[in-house]
C-alpha cells in the first residue's frame, strides 16, 4: 500500500511540474474527474491560485469550453480554455503585445489570439505577463518593481505553461501530446526566449516580428526616430499629411526593383531612394506636394540607423523603405492623433529601461546617445532574447517558424534577419538551421500584420498549419502561401513567402496575382 501511495504522489508531482513537450506523458491520477470543469477551481497547483472554472457554451466561432481563470504568484494572471468535446490532444499558448498588462482572451484573428487555437480544438491559454496596464503602452506598473519586470521579461510564459499543463492533465486525464507557442512583437520576444532558455516547453514555436533586442529597439532606436521629428519646442517637424506623398515616391522608386509594378515593395534591399527628391524648389509657395528642408532632414534620419556623437552605429536598423503606408499609426501620427512609437519610448525610458527608474518627470528627449546605451545592459539581461544559441531547442528537435514584415516600422526587419543569420552560423550553417528553424520575410507586411496595406495582413497567412505539418509530419515549409482578399471576401491574389534567404520571383509570363507564377529562388 505504501509503495502505491509513493508512486501515485510521484506521478502527480511530475504532472504538476509539466511534461516536457514531445515526451510521453507520465502516468497520472487526476485530482478531479475528467471533464469536471467546476472542480478544476479546487485543484492545488504549486504557487498558483485558481480563481474560477466555468463552462461556456459555444458561440462567436469558438466551441463550448471550460474557462479557467488563475494567477501564478505573485501576479501573473491567465485564462485557459479547455474544449468540452473533441479536444485535439494538444496545447496552444500565445504571447502578448507591447507591455502587455491585460488578459486579452478574445483578441480576434491570429496575432497573440488564443481563440485561433481554441477554434481548432486546442487547449489554449493567454496571460497578462504579470501586471495590469491601462493599455499596451502603459509602463507605470514597472516603476521600481523589479519582480514585475522579471515576470514580464522572463518568467510569465514558462510559469503559466506549467500551471496550464497541470490543468490539462486534470481535465482530460492525460498530458498534451504536442505543445505550441505563438506570439508576435513582445510575444515574438517571448517565443525566442522560450527557445533559448526553456527549450523543453514547446514542440513548435511561431515567433513573429520578435522584439528580441528590446532595450535596443524601444530605448535607443525609438529615441532616435522620436528625436528626429522633434523641433525646438517639441512639436513635430514632419507634417503627417505628407506620409502619402512619401509613400507614393518610395513605391515609384522601389516597386520596379522586382520588375512587377504591382504596388508592392517586394525587395527593399534592392531599392534606392533619396528623400531630397521630394524637397521643395527654392521659393516654392505651395509645400503641400513637396518637403521642406527640415522635413527632408527628418526623412534622412528615419531612413538611417541611430548613431552617437562619434558616428558609431548604435542599432542595426532604420525605418524600412516600404513601411510608409503604416506611418500614421506608428511613426508620423495624423493631424488628430499622436503616433504610438513615442508613447512606447516614453514609458519604457521612464519606468523600464534602466536599473534605477527615472520616473514620470523624465523627458524622453533627454536620452543621451553617448551616455545612455551602455546603461541599458542591466535590464537587457532580463528582457532581451538576442542569443543566437538554439542548441537546446534543436537537440530535442523543436521546430520554429520566424516571420517578419519587410514593411515593419516597429521592429525593423534587418534586426530579425541579423539575429537569424547569427543563429544559423551558431547552428553550423544553413542546412543545420533549416532543419529546425526558418525565417519568412513578408513583403508589404505591417508590424505583425495588424494593419492592411499593399500586401497581406495577419488574416492572409496560415502559420499554425505550416508548423503543425512540420512538427507532426516532418513536412518542412518550402514556402508558405499568402492570400489577399478582394471585395466581398473573395480571394484577390496569392503569392508564396519563401524561407530566408530565398525570395519569390515571378516566372515572367504567368499572372502576377497567382502564386503558381512564382518560385522560391536564392537571390
Amino acid at each position: 500500500m505504501r509503495g502505491r501511495i509513493i508512486a501515485s504522489t510521484l506521478a502527480a508531482l511530475l504532472a504538476l511540474a509539466g511534461t516536457a513537450a514531445g515526451q510521453a506523458p507520465p502516468a497520472f491520477s487526476p485530482a478531479v474527474a475528467p471533464h469536471d470543469c467546476a472542480a478544476l477551481a479546487g485543484l492545488r497547483i504549486e504557487d498558483t491560485n485558481l480563481l474560477s472554472a466555468t463552462q461556456v457554451p459555444a458561440g462567436g466561432g469558438v466551441p463550448a469550453h471550460c474557462r479557467v481563470l488563475g494567477l501564478v504568484r505573485p501576479a501573473i494572471n491567465f485564462e485557459l480554455r479547455l474544449p468540452l468535446a473533441d479536444w485535439n490532444g494538444k496545447f496552444y499558448m500565445v504571447g502578448c503585445g507591447g507591455f502587455c498588462g491585460q488578459v486579452l482572451s478574445d483578441r480576434p484573428n491570429f496575432v497573440n489570439a488564443m481563440n485561433h487555437g481554441l477554434r481548432r480544438n486546442y487547449a489554449a491559454v493567454t496571460t497578462d505577463a504579470g501586471h495590469w496596464g491601462l493599455n499596451a503602452t502603459d509602463g507605470r506598473w514597472a516603476w521600481n518593481n523589479r519582480l514585475a519586470e522579471i515576470d514580464w521579461g522572463t518568467r510569465a510564459v514558462p510559469e503559466v505553461a506549467r500551471a496550464s499543463r497541470a490543468l490539462v492533465n486534470a481535465f482530460y486525464g492525460q498530458a498534451p501530446q504536442r505543445s505550441y507557442f505563438a506570439g508576435c512583437s513582445t510575444g515574438g520576444r517571448q517565443a525566442l526566449m522560450q527557445a533559448q532558455r526553456f527549450p523543453a516547453d514547446f514542440d513548435g514555436i511561431i515567433a513573429g516580428a520578435p522584439a528580441l533586442d528590446y532595450t535596443g529597439v524601444v530605448a535607443t532606436w525609438m529615441s532616435w526616430t522620436t528625436r528626429a521629428n522633434a523641433g525646438p519646442n517639441g512639436q513635430r517637424i514632419f507634417d503627417p499629411a505628407k506620409a502619402g506623398l512619401v509613400q507614393r515616391a518610395v513605391t515609384e522608386a522601389c516597386d520596379a526593383a522586382d520588375g512587377l509594378r504591382d504596388g508592392l515593395v517586394s525587395e527593399p534591399r534592392r531599392c534606392r531612394f533619396d528623400p531630397a527628391s521630394l524637397q521643395c524648389a527654392a521659393g516654392a509657395n505651395d509645400t503641400a506636394q513637396c518637403m521642406t528642408e527640415a522635413e527632408v532632414g527628418v526623412l534622412r534620419r528615419w531612413y538611417s540607423p541611430p548613431r552617437n556623437s562619434r558616428g558609431e552605429q548604435l542599432y542595426a536598423d532604420a525605418v524600412p523603405l516600404g513601411s510608409e503606408p503604416f506611418w500614421p499609426l506608428w511613426l508620423s501620427g495624423t493631424a488628430e492623433r499622436q503616433p504610438l512609437l513615442p508613447a512606447f519610448n516614453r514609458d519604457f525610458l521612464r519606468y523600464m529601461a534602466f536599473a534605477e527608474d527615472p520616473g514620470d518627470t523624465y523627458d524622453p528627449l533627454a536620452f543621451d546617445f553617448d551616455r545612455d546605451p551602455p546603461r541599458l545592459a542591466h535590464m537587457a539581461a532580463i528582457y532581451n532574447a538576442a542569443s543566437p544559441d538554439l542548441a537546446g531547442f534543436r537537440a530535442r528537435n523543436g521546430r520554429m517558424i520566424v516571420y517578419q514584415g519587410w514593411a515593419d516600422v516597429v521592429i525593423p526587419p534587418e534586426t530579425t534577419i541579423a539575429w537569424f543569420e547569427r543563429a544559423r552560423e551558431a547552428a553550423g550553417g544553413r542546412a543545420a538551421m533549416d532543419a529546425n528553424a526558418r525565417l519568412f520575410m513578408i513583403p508589404g507586411f505591417d508590424h505583425c500584420g495588424i494593419l492592411s496595406g499593399p500586401g497581406i495582413n495577419e488574416t492572409g497567412i496560415d502559420l499554425l498549419s505550416a508548423l503543425e505539418a512540420w512538427v507532426e509530419r516532418g513536412e518542412a515549409p518550402a514556402a508558405i502561401a499568402t492570400t489577399r482578399a478582394a471585395a466581398g471576401g473573395q480571394p484577390g491574389w496569392s503569392r508564396p513567402v519563401c524561407p530566408w534567404p530565398q525570395v519569390a520571383r515571378h516566372d515572367g509570363s504567368g499572372p502576377v496575382a497567382e502564386a503558381a507564377s512564382f518560385a522560391c529562388v536564392d537571390p
